[in-house]
């Protein structure tokens, strides 16, 4: 069976003043129906960008996708006209965005916009689809939902936007998901809560998730398989247990190395990650994580490697058999 998603040598960059910033440079993954799929790394190293490219959502200009292919359903959205994205958008691919506020319309009711997108795609008459909304308000845990459903986003909290958001997410179905820091303004209750009405919306559904963090927490709790980004490209793909209990990248394994875990000794001091990431406007010649590697060799510093297979299923794009 085909994957519900195919990237292929996806390249977004942006044209700046101070250079050409290669945001997302030449990375390649696959998605299944069904399958949760979580891509982690530090801030800028160009998860959102990533996503956001997926829907041809990057600004243009200083933006532009230079190169590669998305696949989904056998399609290129690459090659896909505004028709043709405005029925995918919100309906076939919904994305929940990282800050509600910036992404909620301030003058419009939730109400009218959770209800918008299933009286545009599904064609629901308006007194349907709020009934629609109202339900998928109590799936995300919104108090008086009948009520605030007429409420302004000025009135809710942060955490109830970012609620309202992946509600609005939902109502349609979708065959993709992508979150990207879907949890960021909630406390740890409701994090767990909605995560595990995605997830088990992608058992019902075949859904598939894509979940853009930097907790790896969730990750290691909810993902399937496991892509982890540095400076704009794809250096570990792994089935999650298989990265959790054996990490090969050397920025992987620093990652690991600078989270706390529950099993070790309370003395213990974490190890964090030495350097900045780089410039992605001036990055270095070879690997770009050679700077910060106490693994590099000569060969790290002059040629920049390519993801290669380590074992079923686990790749890594590193010169050396770090073990």
């Amino acid at each position: 069976m085909a994957p519900l998603l195919s990237v292929n040598n996806l390249s977004t960059h942006f044209f700046t003043g101070n250079g050409v910033v290669k945001a997302v440079d030449q990375i390649s993954y696959e998605l299944n129906a069904g399958e949760t799929l979580g891509i982690v790394g530090e801030s800028g190293c160009g998860k959102s960008v990533s996503a956001l490219s997926l829907l041809r959502l990057i600004p243009n200009p200083p933006g532009k996708i230079v190169g590669g292919e998305i696949l989904f359903e056998g399609r290129d959205l690459l090659k896909a006209n505004k028709k043709e994205l405005s029925h995918i958008r919100g309906n076939r691919i919904a994305m929940i965005f990282q800050e509600p506020m910036t992404s909620l319309n301030p003058v419009h009711r939730i109400g009218c916009q959770v209800r918008e997108p299933l009286m545009v795609h599904q064609k629901m008459k308006k007194h349907r689809a709020t009934a629609e909304a109202i339900g998928a308000l109590k799936k995300v845990q919104i108090p008086d939902s009948e009520s605030r459903i007429d409420d302004f986003p000025h009135q809710f909290s942060g955490g109830m936007r970012q609620r309202a958001m992946i509600a609005m997410g939902l109502t349609c179905a979708p065959k993709l998901i992508i979150a990207d820091e879907p949890t960021t303004a909630l406390d740890v209750t409701i994090q767990a809560q909605l995560l595990s009405l995605m997830k088990q919306l992608t058992r019902e559904t075949g859904t598939a998730l894509i979940i853009i963090t930097h907790n790896l927490g969730i990750i290691a709790r909810y993902a399937d398989r496991v892509n982890v980004m540095y400076a704009g490209r794809i250096v570990e793909k792994a089935a999650a247990t298989d990265l959790y209990r054996h990490p090969k990248h050397p920025y992987t394994i620093g990652l690991m190395a600078s989270v706390p875990q529950l099993d070790q000794d309370i003395k213990s001091r974490l190890t964090p990650i030495e350097g900045q990431p780089p410039d992605l406007a001036d990055l270095p010649s070879g690997c770009a994580f050679a700077p910060r590697c106490r693994f590099a060799v000569e060969k790290c510093r002059m040629e920049a490697p390519r993801l290669r297979p380590v074992s079923g299923g686990h790749e890594i794009a590193c010169w050396v058999d770090v073990e």
